[in-house]
């Protein structure tokens, strides 16, 4: 592996393990707080979810967050978190359109798109840049075995 490729394959870890993070304390705060995202379902989706739904989602976004932290199953990982957070972006795309917004007390109500669309960029270019995550239980599998690059 070339000094080039171990520079990209840290940057990739790096971009991986913040992205996890990220995702993470979000479906972390489900198990914390459940009854919050009961309220938002209803009021954002007009569905009416069970605490065990809620725990079963979030169960299963820390399961998939967990799986992108090391780099496991990259292109289901990966691309389910992506696909995830896509859902989230697509809620929120009239935010998109007015950034600088202010709420009457002063304070910028449309900030958070701005990070959303930030950590989807991340998620694609880390899907982008998959051959390129070596150091990651995949990358290993695939240079120790010659498995599939999605591995």
């Amino acid at each position: 592996m070339t000094f080039n490729d171990r520079k990209d394959a840290l940057a990739l870890f790096i971009l991986r393990i913040g992205l996890a993070w990220f995702i993470f304390v979000w479906a972390a705060n489900k198990l914390f707080a459940p009854k919050q995202y009961q309220w938002l379902a209803k009021r954002f989706d007009d569905v009416d979810l069970s605490l065990m739904q809620i725990y079963l989602v979030a169960s299963f976004q820390i399961a998939l967050c967990l799986l992108v932290l090391f780099g496991a199953f990259r292109l289901f990982s990966y691309g389910g978190l992506a696909i995830m957070h896509f859902f989230t972006v697509l809620r929120r795309w009239e935010g998109f359109f007015d950034p600088f917004a202010l709420s009457a007390k002063g304070f910028p109500i449309n900030r958070n798109q701005v990070i959303d669309l930030a950590v989807m960029a991340g998620f694609i270019a880390l899907i982008l840049l998959i051959h390129r995550d070596h150091f990651s239980v995949g990358g290993w599998l695939r240079r120790r075995s010659g498995a599939r690059w999605w591995q």
